[in-house]
Formats: C-alpha cells, sequence, structure tokens
C-alpha cells in the first residue's frame, strides 16, 4: 500500500469516527435540553425522560438546531414556562460543551 493511500486511509478513518462523536454529542446536548425543559415543565422521572427523547427524536426532522430549537420554545410557551430564544440558545450551548465533555470521557 502506498504512504498516499496509507493517508488517505487514516483520513477516512478520523472523519467517520470524528462524525460519530459529533453525532454522539448532539444526541446528548438534545437529552440534556429535554431534560432541563421537562423541568421547566415540572416533569420529572420517567415522563422527563420521554420528553427528552422527543426532543432527540426531533432533531432528525431538518439538518441544524431549529427544528430543536422550535419544539423546546413552542412547548414552553404551551405550558406557560416561556424562554427567550437567545435564552435558549445560550443553554444549548452550554449543554453542548458538557455534553462534548461527556462523550469525551466515555460516559
Amino acid at each position: 500500500m502506498s504512504t498516499f493511500q496509507e493517508r488517505q486511509d487514516l483520513f477516512e478513518k478520523k472523519f467517520a469516527r470524528d462524525e460519530e462523536l459529533r453525532f454522539k454529542a448532539m444526541a446528548r446536548r438534545n437529552k440534556l435540553l429535554g431534560l432541563w425543559a421537562a423541568q421547566k415543565l415540572g416533569q420529572s422521572g420517567a415522563d422527563a425522560e420521554a420528553y427528552a427523547k422527543s426532543v432527540v427524536m426531533a432533531d432528525f426532522e431538518e439538518a441544524g438546531d431549529d427544528d430543536v430549537l422550535r419544539k423546546v420554545k413552542a412547548d414552553l410557551e404551551a405550558n406557560g414556562a416561556s424562554q427567550q430564544e437567545t435564552e435558549l440558545r445560550r443553554v444549548m450551548t452550554d449543554l453542548m460543551e458538557r455534553a462534548i465533555g461527556e462523550v469525551n470521557a466515555g460516559r
């Protein structure tokens, strides 16, 4: 195998691993966001877990974070626990940092 081919194979493996970690971190962030929102909605236990799962699933509607943001914002507003979009985005950013740390730590 040529050096070029070896480098290409390593690059492809690194890319695949990075994408897998990014996917895991996004899913973890969305679950954490769901749990955070569930607390604002007065949910706990199995109800909070189910809501968090619904937030994770909302991310498959379209690319990017807007689908998740819309779901959480609408759910909060519908239950009288409204949050500004800027605040929700800040929470999402903070939770993403936490999720990346947890994924990198193997949790």
